[in-house]
C-alpha cells in the first residue's frame, strides 16, 4: 500500500487531521477536538435516548439474494418452491418463541439468537440490480435523499459517543453497495486495507499513546481559554488514561493481525473490531445468500451460501458475545431485491420486485415473522402488514408500498429516535409496535 493510498484510508477513517484517532487515543469526542468551547453549543445533536442506543453491522447486497426463499412466513403455501438440497430440509423451530418453519440453518441459530431475530417481509418496488442506493434511501422516502445507514449513523453518534457519524463498508460486491452520507460518497474499505492502514510498522496504533499525550497537552489551552467547571470537570471524566490507551491499541491489534483476506469472516472481525474502539456506530458487510441466481441448477449455490450465509450470521453473535457486546449491537439487511419463488424456479430465481426479505437482530426486535406473502400474478410477493401486531392482514395499515419505508421508521425508532424525528427523517409508512422488543 502506498502512503498516499495510506493517508487517504487514514483521513477516511478518522477525517481531517485525523481528529478521529485523537479521539480514540484520549476518549474526547472529535466534536470538541474540532470545535473546542463551541461544542458545547445548543446547536449541537443531542442524544434523545442513550438506554436503546445501538451500533448497527449492515449486510445489504445489490445482488439480489434469495435470502427471501427460505426463511419462515415461506412454507405456508406448499406451491412456494425450496430448495431440495439436504442441508436446507423444512424444519419447525421457534423465533421469539413463536413457532415457525425455516431451513434448517436458520433452526440452528441459537436460542437466544432465534428470540432476537425477526424476519420482515416488505417490498422494495425495484427489479433493478443499480438500485441498491435508491433502497437505501427507502426509494425517495428518506429526508434529503439520506441513506437509512447513515440516517441511523447520524442519530447514534451522540449517544454512543463514536469517533465518527460516517459509516464505514468494508465489503461490498459491487460499487452499488458502496454508502454515501449528507450527499457525499464513502469509500469502501476492504479489511486487508483496514488492517494494512492501521497496523503498519511504525503506524497510527504504534503511536497512539504519544498522540493521547500531544493531544491532551494540545486541550490545555481550551482550558485556559475559559472552559467554565462543568465543562472542564467534563472533559476530565472522559481522558482515557495511558493503560486504557495501551489497552486499546492491543485489542485492535490483537483482533486485525488475524485478518488474511477480504472474506466476510474478515468483514466480520474488522466490525466488531471498529465497534470495540467506537469508530462509527454503522459499519456495512456484505455477506453472500446465494448472488444473482438465474441459473442455479438445483438452487445448489441457494443451499451453499444459505448454509454458509447463516453460518456467519451465527460467528458474528459469537463473537459479540464474547466481546460482552450482545446487548450493544444490532445486525440489520436490507437488499435490493428478492427472488421469485413459485413453481419453474428450481433451476434459478429471477428479480422480484414484490417481495425481499429484511433481517433485524437485537435487543429491540422482537423475535419472529413480520408481514408474510401472498400470490402477485404468477409468483409471490409481500402482504399489507398490522402495526400493532406485526403479523400479515389483508386490511393491514401499513400497505405494501410503504412497507420499506416503515421498516426505516421501525429500526429508527427501535435504536431510540422519538416519533417526531422518525417522521421528519422519513416520509410515508410507520412505525411497526408489534416487531419492538
Amino acid at each position: 500500500m502506498t502512503i498516499s493510498r495510506r493517508n487517504v484510508l487514514m483521513s477516511t477513517l478518522f477525517g481531517a487531521g485525523y481528529v478521529g484517532l485523537r479521539a480514540l487515543a484520549t476518549g474526547i469526542p472529535a466534536a470538541v477536538l474540532m470545535r473546542g468551547r463551541h461544542a458545547f453549543a445548543d446547536d449541537v445533536p443531542a442524544c434523545l435516548d442513550r438506554s436503546k442506543a445501538q451500533f448497527i453491522i449492515l449486510n445489504t447486497s445489490g445482488n439480489g439474494d434469495p435470502i427471501n426463499a427460505n426463511v419462515p412466513g415461506t412454507y405456508e403455501d406448499t406451491r412456494i418452491l425450496h430448495s431440495t438440497d439436504p442441508t436446507m430440509t423444512a424444519t419447525q423451530s421457534t423465533f421469539g418463541g413463536k413457532p415457525a418453519t425455516a431451513a434448517l440453518p436458520w433452526t440452528q441459530l441459537p436460542e437466544a439468537v432465534r428470540n432476537r431475530t425477526a424476519f420482515w417481509h416488505i417490498m422494495t418496488n425495484t427489479p433493478v440490480h443499480p438500485k441498491e442506493p435508491d433502497v437505501l434511501k427507502l426509494m425517495g422516502a428518506t429526508q434529503a435523499a439520506e441513506m437509512l445507514p447513515s440516517l441511523l449513523s447520524r442519530q447514534l453518534a451522540p449517544c454512543l459517543g463514536s469517533v465518527q457519524a460516517q459509516p464505514i463498508t468494508l465489503g461490498a460486491s459491487s460499487p452499488s453497495e458502496g454508502l454515501s452520507y449528507a450527499g457525499q460518497a464513502l469509500p469502501i474499505i476492504p479489511p486487508l486495507a483496514l488492517k494494512a492502514t492501521l497496523t503498519s510498522p511504525g503506524g497510527p496504533l504504534a503511536k497512539l499513546v504519544t498522540l493521547r499525550d500531544q493531544t491532551l497537552t494540545q486541550l490545555d489551552e481550551l482550558y485556559r481559554g475559559g472552559a467554565n467547571t462543568g465543562q472542564k470537570a467534563y472533559l476530565d471524566a472522559l481522558v482515557s488514561s495511558q493503560g486504557q490507551v495501551r489497552n486499546i491499541r492491543q485489542d485492535l491489534l490483537s483482533s486485525l493481525s488475524s485478518i488474511k483476506d477480504n472474506s466476510i469472516t474478515s468483514q466480520i472481525t474488522a466490525a466488531v473490531a471498529l465497534i470495540q474502539v467506537n469508530v462509527t456506530p454503522v459499519v456495512a458487510i456484505h455477506i453472500p445468500f446465494g448472488g444473482d441466481n438465474h441459473n442455479d441448477l438445483g438452487l445448489a449455490n441457494e443451499a451453499r451460501q444459505t448454509v454458509s450465509g447463516v453460518a456467519a450470521i451465527g460467528e458474528l453473535m459469537a463473537q459479540l458475545a464474547a466481546a460482552g457486546m450482545t446487548d450493544n449491537v444490532s445486525f440489520v439487511s436490507l437488499n435490493v431485491f428478492g427472488r421469485t419463488l413459485g413453481p419453474g424456479t428450481g433451476d434459478g430465481r429471477n428479480h422480484n420486485e414484490n417481495h425481499q426479505v429484511s433481517i433485524a437482530i437485537g435487543k429491540a426486535f422482537k423475535g419472529g415473522v413480520i408481514g408474510g406473502i401472498g400470490q402477485v400474478g404468477s409468483d409471490y410477493g409481500a402482504l399489507p402488514i398490522n402495526s400493532a401486531s406485526g403479523a400479515a392482514a389483508p386490511d393491514g395499515d401499513v400497505d405494501v408500498e410503504s412497507s420499506l419505508a416503515s421498516f426505516g421508521k421501525t429500526v429508527l425508532t427501535a435504536v431510540g429516535a422519538d416519533a417526531a424525528a422518525v417522521d421528519m427523517m422519513i416520509n410515508g409508512g410507520k412505525v411497526v409496535t408489534g416487531a419492538l422488543a
